[in-house]
């Protein structure tokens, strides 16, 4: 009887000290096959993202709008306003910001489209000194003129609206944005309630979605006051140089100030062409060494490193997280690369103690102060 119960405790032992553990049926897969199922996976996720791009850009943009105003409908709540008056002001106010800031820059593009005609002459001088210029490198003048004929007007109108090509077909989505946003706005009044009862369940997740909401606000509280700050210094710095509409490239100055490492570069173009126009090259050669001067030290020197601590990002991944989703969503996906990265990393990595490690490969600052402001256990904790 004893020998039986021994030889039946043996199976039992050799499952709990080497079997697959329940509920992880990939745990005796070989590690390599396991790692290109992932990637297999991801491509596939990624391809699919840029097949509904259109429709997820403005959905990923709703969503950080309502996380970033959903505090003013919990601080409503706690100061004992009816969840329908304070969904009612978070609609209000995100409302509000948007319509205001599509109607600046619809105002903005049309003057500057109106502005166009009055260089015909300027541009018409501009493309007989290019294609004489080409013509003395030894092209052939018929080339020449072919490479240069594109300097019109309208051409450099439509550079222009290129550079707001994502803002601008957010703007013909209008309805659908605007839809989102409802929906989204009356669902962050409740939410907090409803992630307080996920917690007793799902803790990890519940931390790393907050880690998301708590990075995607500390991160544009600081773009907004680095952009505050960039947008009146190029203001003031076009005003005096006279190039037309000053205001309207501060305010493409604010906006592409969100765009990481390299938003100064686009917000530059439209100016310096203008001083181009305006004043031949000196002019436009002070535009950009005033830009480079003001714009480059604030947005790709000083303002990287207190966003990354700000967020947990290292520049590295916040520059290739600008060039992965600006490929996968467009022109938009360069406005949300950092929330959408937060959001993927929350998810994937913060949600997981089993990934946690990838944590200090990608962000910056001390890993223990982050996990403590994010909510999240120290490594080996539950």
């Amino acid at each position: 009887m004893g020998r039986a119960s021994v030889s039946h405790g043996r199976p039992a032992l050799r499952v709990r000290g080497h079997g697959v553990p329940h509920g992880n049926g990939a745990a005796g897969l070989p590690r390599g096959l396991i790692v290109l199922l992932g990637l297999a996976g991801a491509v596939v996720a990624v391809a699919g993202l840029r097949i509904f791009a259109e429709v997820l850009a403005p959905v990923f943009l709703a969503l950080m709008l309502t996380v970033t105003a959903s505090p003013l409908g919990a601080w409503l709540i706690r100061r004992g306003a009816p969840a329908w008056l304070a969904a009612t002001a978070l609609v209000a106010v995100v409302y509000a910001v948007l319509i205001a800031l599509g109607a600046a820059l619809a105002v903005s593009v049309a003057r500057l489209v109106a502005l166009m005609p009055q260089y015909q002459d300027r541009l018409a001088d501009l493309r007989a000194s290019a294609s004489g210029a080409l013509t003395g490198l030894g092209l052939d003048a018929g080339r020449a003129g072919d490479l240069t004929a594109s300097i019109t007007p309208g051409a450099v109108a439509d550079a222009v609206q290129s550079l707001l090509g994502g803002l601008l077909a957010t703007a013909s989505n209008a309805v659908f944005l605007l839809a989102v946003l409802l929906f989204l706005c009356l669902d962050a009044v409740s939410f907090p309630a409803r992630l307080h009862s996920a917690a007793v369940e799902r803790p990890e997740v519940v931390g790393a979605l907050r880690s998301f909401a708590g990075g995607t606000r500390r991160y544009l509280l600081v773009s907004t006051i680095f952009g505050l700050i960039v947008a009146v210094m190029d203001t003031l710095a076009l005003w005096a140089l006279d190039i037309p509409l000053p205001v309207l490239w501060g305010l493409l100055s604010f906006i592409t100030n969100y765009i990481p490492n390299i938003g100064f570069v686009v917000g530059l173009v439209p100016p310096a062409l203008l001083g181009l126009l305006e004043g031949g090259v000196p002019l436009m050669t002070m535009v950009i060494v005033l830009y480079s001067v003001v714009n480059f030290v604030i947005q790709s020197v000083i303002q990287p490193k207190i966003v990354g601590d700000a967020v947990g990002l290292s520049a590295t991944a916040s520059f290739l997280s600008l060039v992965f989703w600006t490929w996968v969503l467009g022109p938009l996906g360069a406005l949300l690369a950092i929330p959408l990265s937060l959001l993927t990393k929350g998810l994937l990595v913060d949600a997981d103690p089993r990934t946690r490690w990838i944590d200090s490969l990608i962000s910056s600052g001390p890993p223990r102060s982050r996990r403590r402001a994010a909510g999240l256990p120290a490594p080996g904790q539950r």
